[in-house]
């Protein structure tokens, strides 16, 4: 691996990271597309928002759940195969989506696209850092960080013009033709780069890891319900991903190695980039809900609620890229925590007399907080990493970080459901989210002190 980016042309990486970005992109745009659309498949399908709200929650849950595996993957296989497998399971799962007549189904559909969605962003991240010089990593973490924040951004608003013109079910018709187009590049321009490594998959751990995850994260929507049911699924969960973690420490060739969680940097920085996602998937789930169902308003106003602040964050990150190669994270990551925190004002008071341009405005002051703490995070997470340890290092970051989004989206729309009034339900959900950045402030202010 750590010869490829000096073998491979320019032409070549330009084609190859193009492909991975616009693929990356529209995965993660379609991984909150949902959030808008909610209220109106909650009452297209019959279904409570408690159920519907898996159609989100389940996607980000399973992308956590799978991306695991994409560190075996990209060592096993040809990268070319990967890829072109990963964007055919992509469009299978639109393609489901396109058909769907119930919401079992439409929630398979989500599933599968998500199961591509989880390989697709470790592959892409690990594929970008193995092309490009290592003088460049920050740079190329940083773009890579771009699409990662933006992409789950801009989805809701996105899918506000797209419901409000042509109904939910062209949240599958349009994004088909997309990645089939890219399918369809892939095969004819992605080189094959890397010759594959005799790896042997732990199907144990594969089986464990999936069992653990599910347990312990689909119990989040049941307390509600059953709390002793939940209880036991939390506690059965968290016990045999306990296991999956001690067989890691026992291979010789682990499925995870989750052994990097001893670098310092990685840990403290994955645990911030972990609650600035936190911080993002929370509050994107519960704007359109609370404007929709409260306030009353259409799914595109809801949309463009969410838009200056999508737009706001990219132009952000594309500022915040350069600044950190040059000054380091300290001042970039505690301003953006900061401005964070005052822009959570009208969400923790918010109400019926809260003003849409109040709320459109300070949610854009977050969403550039956001990207003040978000790729300066993941840039600096990687930095003490050697290049072997960038595929395995990927896979466990984005697992925890979209485990993190999974559990935020559930846990503020349950939270959101439980007062009377969902009003002080979602202010609630909001201190939750306000608590995460505190903790994201704190976990950096440990970082930056010099290790004893």
């Amino acid at each position: 691996m750590s010869a490829i980016y000096k073998n491979i042309k320019p032409k070549t990486r330009l084609i190859v990271t193009v492909l991975l970005l616009l693929a990356c992109f529209i995965s993660l745009a379609s991984q909150t597309m949902m959030l808008t659309a909610l209220p109106v498949i909650q009452k297209a399908m019959h279904v409570s928002l408690n159920a519907a709200q898996w159609l989100t929650a389940g996607y980000t849950l399973l992308i956590g759940v799978i991306t695991p595996l994409s560190s075996n993957l990209y060592e096993k296989f040809r990268n070319r195969t990967v890829f072109l497998g990963i964007i055919t399971t992509f469009v299978l799962g639109t393609l489901l989506g396109c058909l769907a007549q119930n919401f079992l189904t439409l929630l398979l559909a989500r599933l599968v696209q998500a199961l591509a969605g989880g390989l697709l962003m470790s592959f892409q991240m690990t594929t970008m850092v193995s092309i490009y010089p290592p003088q460049k990593r920050g740079t190329i973490l940083g773009l890579s960080g771009l699409v990662v924040a933006f992409g789950p951004a801009i989805g809701p608003t996105l899918s506000g013009f797209i419901m409000t013109t042509l109904g939910w079910r062209y949240l599958f018709y349009l994004v088909l033709p997309l990645m089939v187009s890219i399918l369809i590049l892939g095969y004819i321009f992605f080189p094959n780069f890397k010759e594959p490594q005799d790896i042997k998959i732990d199907y144990l751990s594969v089986f464990i890891s999936l069992l653990g995850s599910s347990l312990a994260l689909g119990s989040l929507t049941v307390f509600q319900n059953n709390l002793a049911v939940a209880t036991t699924m939390l506690i059965s969960g968290l016990v045999i991903l306990y296991l999956f973690v001690r067989r890691q420490l026992k291979l010789e060739q682990p499925m995870l190695k989750v052994t990097i969680f001893k670098v310092r940097s990685f840990r403290l920085m994955t645990f911030v980039g972990m609650l600035a996602f936190v911080a993002l998937l929370g509050t994107e789930a519960m704007i359109p809900i609370y404007t929709q169902n409260v306030w009353g308003v259409s799914s595109m106003v809801s949309g463009l609620i969410l838009l200056p602040g999508a737009l706001c964050n990219a132009l952000a990150a594309a500022i915040v890229g350069p600044l950190y190669d040059k000054h380091g994270p300290k001042y970039l990551i505690i301003s953006g925590a900061i401005l964070m925190l005052i822009a959570s004002i009208p969400l923790v008071t918010i109400s019926k007399d809260t003003s849409i341009w109040v709320l459109t405005i300070f949610y854009s002051f977050r969403m550039i907080g956001n990207a003040m703490v978000f790729s300066p995070a993941m840039s600096e997470a990687f930095k003490a990493l050697q290049l072997r340890e960038i595929s395995h290092a990927t896979a466990l970051n984005n697992t925890l970080r979209q485990t993190s989004g999974a559990v935020a989206n559930t846990v503020v729309v349950v939270l959101a459901g439980i007062p009377a009034s969902f009003t002080v339900g979602t202010r609630l959900s909001m201190w939750v989210i306000v608590l995460a950045v505190v903790l994201m402030l704190g976990i950096f202010l440990q970082y930056l002190r010099k290790p004893a």
